[in-house]
């Protein structure tokens, strides 16, 4: 059950990043969609350890998942736009 939620946490992540985020270079689709969301919540994760809001075996929450993945998002942009 646990990767069933990441998936459905992900996808939720992904799609209000998108919707945050301004720009035409957006990937596309249910899947790029949840992918981008669980990275981003791994991002938020990673980050968060590292400057110590969350302690080992922490996950990062909703709102901080979102922030990662706009991050993640804003990276993309900067990839595509330089093709």
């Amino acid at each position: 059950m646990g990767i069933i939620w990441a998936i459905i946490i992900g996808f939720l992540a992904g799609l209000i990043a998108k919707w945050i985020t301004p720009g035409d270079n957006k990937p596309s689709g249910f899947i790029l969609t949840t992918v981008l969301g669980i990275i981003g919540s791994v991002l938020a994760t990673v980050l968060g350890q590292a400057i110590g809001l969350y302690g080992p075996g922490d996950g990062a929450g909703f709102i901080a998942s979102i922030i990662g993945a706009v991050i993640v998002l804003m990276i993309w942009g900067q990839i595509a736009r330089r093709r």
